[in-house]
């Protein structure tokens, strides 16, 4: 648990992190030194015998005749990273909301500050509700888009914390998708065009294709009025699940047409830089025959293709080497990763099992298989996984969870750690590069060059015992005790 009071920490100061340690005592904790040296260090055993806790080490002046060495290579570059964070849902707005002030903003600073946290740098939203909303609601409720506006859970809950999230991170980027279209532009099947007022399953009527892409253009304006800018979108989150508490289906073929005749072109047309993202949903396309390879398949047609950025992918089913596969067949197209949950179903609150799986398959998996971001979902729920959807997720955890007797004390979960870990040493603009050597089957690693002349690198030990790794950037090296089932991270300045 964390008493937020007792936290304090900055990246590359002479400041101090008090990490969470204890269930039962919230007791004021001394302040110890953050140790200094040429490579400021995170790390986190599976066991919590350390907590995101701060270390440093210095260059070695001795040759480098390690075993367990691995060497960067800068020249090798790979994809550029845009970020890392979680989403920003209704409920964990309410949650945000029930705590004091001060706290919310300590765990907020802790959370997305460049300067004295770790760095969060993207926040996935709905456009509407999610199945992590308050209410099932669009913006655009009543029939007719001359009646679009934005909602109460948008004003009293988003809205606030999006702008207070960006007082402390001006530079922090958002990605956007609905969950459902407004239920009057709703029909039963493309076959069957009877009108379907229910929020789970139907389909966009095509005579509502043009609308909807205003509906888009109007809720990405009415985010900038505001003050916050929207980096991206994708026309339907899980457009293959019929069965969440809000959804819709859309095909490939169906995306492809409204990307191609609507949306792109009325982006265009009202001047919006926003990106469109494909897909947005599980790496085994519902093990739906027609739908495999979804995103390559609107690749294919130029006139789609030239308003999409690339696509978006979840891990509830299949596995992460389809990014790969995707990325062979059009590497010029970008890739994201931006949900997966913990919850009931895999021990989610259980960090000796969930901190080195999830850094393998959320984190450096998606990664080393050329995503440019990784999201996770709820940053926030309550300790009794709420507020929820009936219909929805109602056995899923936060990235982070707080206590509702109090709304200060609070667990950090596997996903917290692993966003972390990626998010406190590479930065925005960073270029993942080459790195090689050592090999362990235990062993996992990503390395960067940021965009401030500083080289990160961040690695996972599965194994049971500590392992000396040495870390060479091909003019300087460093050794370090990585413990065993851990995750560390390091950052360090270029030699000029």
């Amino acid at each position: 648990m964390i008493n937020m009071r007792n936290i304090a920490l900055t990246f590359l100061g002479c400041f101090t992190i008090l990490a969470a340690c204890s269930n039962s005592d919230d007791a004021e904790k001394p302040v110890v030194p953050v140790p200094t040296g040429d490579v400021t260090i995170y790390a986190t055993t599976n066991s919590l015998t350390r907590d995101l806790t701060r270390d440093a080490v210095n260059f070695s002046s001795k040759d480098n005749l390690a075993p367990t060495s691995i060497t960067l290579d800068p020249t090798e570059q790979y994809q550029t990273m845009d970020g890392f964070g979680a989403a920003i849902t209704g409920a964990t707005c309410f949650n945000l909301l029930q705590m004091q002030p001060t706290d919310r903003h300590d765990f907020l600073t802790e959370t997305f500050s460049d300067n004295s946290g770790f760095g969060f740098s993207y926040i996935r939203i709905s456009i509407g509700c999610s199945d992590f909303s308050l209410s099932e609601y669009t913006c655009c409720d009543t029939k007719g888009i001359e009646n679009f506006a934005l909602q109460s859970e948008e004003k009293n809950y988003i809205l606030p914390i999006l702008k207070e999230i960006l007082s402390i991170n001006p530079s922090i980027k958002i990605i956007a998708a609905p969950w459902t279209c407004p239920l009057w532009m709703k029909v039963k099947s493309l076959e069957d065009l009877t009108p379907l007022t229910t929020w789970t399953s139907g389909q966009l009527n095509p005579a509502y294709y043009q609308d909807y892409a205003t509906y888009f253009v109007k809720w990405v304006q009415a985010f900038k009025a505001e003050g916050i800018d929207i980096y991206a979108v994708t026309p339907q989150n899980e457009p293959l699940n019929h069965g969440n508490s809000a959804s819709m289906y859309m095909s490939w073929e169906e995306q492809r047409d409204f990307v191609k005749t609507a949306l792109g072109p009325q982006f265009k047309a009202a001047g919006l830089d926003t990106k469109i993202y494909a897909y947005d949903h599980n790496y085994d396309y519902s093990n739906l025959e027609a739908e495999k390879q979804y995103p390559v398949k609107i690749y294919g047609d130029s006139d789609a293709s030239q308003y999409i950025a690339g696509a978006a992918y979840h891990n509830y089913g299949g596995d992460r080497e389809e990014l790969l596969e995707i990325h062979k067949a059009y590497p010029e197209k970008e890739l994201l990763f931006t949900e997966t949950s913990i919850g009931t179903w895999n021990s989610g609150r259980d960090l000796s099992k969930r901190l080195l799986e999830d850094m393998k398959e959320v984190a450096l998996g998606t990664v080393n298989n050329w995503c440019k971001g990784v999201i996770v979902w709820n940053l926030m729920l309550d300790n009794d996984r709420a507020p929820n959807r009936e219909g929805g997720c109602q056995t899923c955890y936060g990235a982070v969870d707080i206590s509702n007797s109090d709304y200060k004390t609070i667990i950090r979960n596997s996903h917290y750690y692993i966003i972390a870990h990626l998010s406190s040493v590479v930065k925005p603009g960073a270029v993942r590069i080459g790195a090689s050597g050592y090999s362990d089957s235990n062993i996992m690693y990503s390395a960067f060059e940021n965009t401030d002349g500083t080289y990160a690198f961040v690695l996972m030990n599965n194994n049971e015992k500590t392992k000396r790794i040495t870390i060479s950037d091909g003019k300087r090296h460093f050794a370090y005790d990585v413990p065993g089932k851990s995750v560390t991270s390091y950052r360090w300045a270029k030699l000029k």
